[in-house]
């Protein structure tokens, strides 16, 4: 009998899945039926076949036996013996490939938990130099046009370099993330007000009511109606903002009421880049959409600086104040930078993890941030006002895994 390739479809004979399970078999036609997580070593007579290249990379896998050697018998067909060995798919090439996979995810964590690290590191230090700047120079309107000036200047030149591409937008996009550059700018130049009146960690209280917004906001504009388990969670919200409001040092009411003020702003903002982001012809990636609501906040805001504050961050002007000008520059940029970089890395983290996930990490962040200043500022903290702001985060926190639970359909 001539020696030939045979090639035949695995169709006919099913094998359990187990290590070192030998079988024989008797065939006119090698025809084998595998599970595709596993693979085979063939024999030929009892001979290991050399050239036998098994394939699963569909339902229906391929053997290819080169080679074989004829069995013959009197009275009986010529055929071929085979031996089938099951061997588990994770030794070998299978080995490799699930390592790979493996060191992937690791990767991919470590990644991950870099962001999140450096998404609370620039958040809290943006609090701690923003703050030290807002106490020498009470100028919120200033520091909040200095901020979006270095955004934009960091934003021209990741284009710039191509570490992002640069985008194209059009005249109908621009006009729709107008409104959203405006509702940023607000909500920016109002934490600055909110940060410059009150202490670090009450600002951040009154600002875990964002999600209280969120359902306001939705409702009215969306018609989404808010589950029973979504309006429980906003009972230990807004209780715990007022028990530690009740009981807060450095409270005020400009102070509470420009953090309400972002609060509303940022909201709306974030609201209505669903809504943008959820039409296809104006769909633009986040870091892209946040990146074009910075550069347009700049230019829309910059005037409205000059008129309300007129120049009061140059050198002159710090001078006659009796400030040191290094410190407030130096600080005024790191604030700057921590602020751009705390928000983009926000969106980078966004692009990565569900949107629940994000909002627990967010949620964990006011915690960090909250933690934090209080023991960089000494801020004075009675037993009341903490557990008011521990039940605030607490209903955050519960807002944001009961978003999860989706309505009954009726």
């Amino acid at each position: 009998m001539e020696a030939k390739m045979l090639q035949t479809a695995v169709t006919s004979l099913s094998l359990p899945n187990q290590r070192d399970h030998t079988s024989f078999y008797r065939f006119n036609h090698v025809s084998l039926s595998l599970r595709p997580e596993s693979t085979i070593n063939l024999y030929s007579n009892g001979r290991f076949s050399p050239s036998v290249c098994y394939s699963h990379s569909s339902w229906r896998p391929r053997v290819w036996i080169s080679n074989p050697l004829p069995v013959i018998e009197p009275g009986s067909r010529n055929g071929l013996e085979v031996k089938a060995t099951l061997v588990p798919e994770s030794s070998g090439e299978n080995d490799a490939a699930a390592a790979v996979e493996k060191s992937s995810k690791v990767a991919e964590t470590l990644v991950l938990g870099m962001l999140f690290g450096l998404w609370y590191l620039f958040n809290i230090y943006f609090n701690i130099y923003n703050k030290q700047v807002l106490e020498v120079l009470p100028n919120p309107v200033t520091m909040t046009a200095v901020q979006l000036a270095v955004g934009t200047f960091i934003i021209f030149m990741t284009w710039a370099l191509n570490l992002h591409k640069w985008p194209n937008i059009s005249r109908g996009q621009l006009l729709a993330i107008l409104p959203l550059a405006v509702m940023h700018t607000l909500g920016n130049l109002t934490t600055n007000m909110s940060l410059g009146k009150v202490s670090v960690s009450f600002t951040h209280t009154i600002k875990a009511m964002e999600p209280f917004f969120t359902v306001v906001l939705s409702t009215m504009f969306f018609r989404e109606i808010p589950t029973p388990w979504v309006l429980s969670s906003l009972v230990p919200i807004v209780g715990g903002v007022i028990l530690a409001s009740m009981t807060e040092v450095s409270f005020n009411w400009p102070g509470f009421w420009s953090a309400m003020a972002s609060n509303l702003a940022n909201q709306s903002r974030n609201v209505f880049s669903k809504k943008l982001m959820v039409k296809k012809e104006e769909s633009l990636d986040n870091i892209t959409l946040f990146s074009i609501i910075t550069i347009m906040s700049f230019f829309l805001f910059t005037p409205v600086a000059l008129l309300v504050e007129g120049v009061k961050f140059t050198p002159a002007y710090l001078q006659s104040a009796g400030l040191n000008i290094k410190q407030v520059y130096i600080r005024s940029l790191l604030a700057s930078i921590c602020f751009h970089a705390y928000q983009q890395i926000a969106y980078m983290i966004l692009q990565r993890v569900s949107p629940v996930t994000h909002s627990v990490g967010n949620c964990v962040k006011r915690v960090v941030v909250i933690v934090a200043s209080i023991f960089f500022f000494h801020t004075p903290i009675s037993l009341t006002n903490s557990i008011g702001t521990g039940i605030a985060l607490a209903g955050v926190f519960l807002y944001s895994q009961v978003k999860r639970i989706k309505p009954k359909s009726t």
